[in-house]
């Protein structure tokens, strides 16, 4: 898994080929940020976690929660995208 910074931390996944390395996001303190699918062409799945292990899982397809954003029930303080 790749480490998500600089561009990459904005960009994620998108404009990037099924092949590409997982990325890991993390954050100094527990946020509850949306994500979305939007120039992903591939589904892809979202495992967000606290330091006591993972909170939640979804399978994401392309071009979705492009309005309200695609969050976790709970705050986390990493994120992993992981091409399928």
């Amino acid at each position: 898994m790749k480490r998500a910074k600089g561009i990459n931390k904005y960009l994620g996944l998108m404009f990037k080929s099924r092949k590409t390395e997982s990325l890991v996001f993390e954050f100094e303190k527990p946020v509850n940020y949306p994500i979305h699918s939007l120039f992903v062409f591939f589904k892809f799945n979202a495992i967000w976690t606290l330091e006591d292990g993972v909170k939640e899982i979804k399978t994401i397809k392309p071009f979705k929660g492009l309005w309200r954003g695609i969050r976790p029930s709970k705050p986390y303080i990493q994120l992993m995208e992981i091409p399928i």
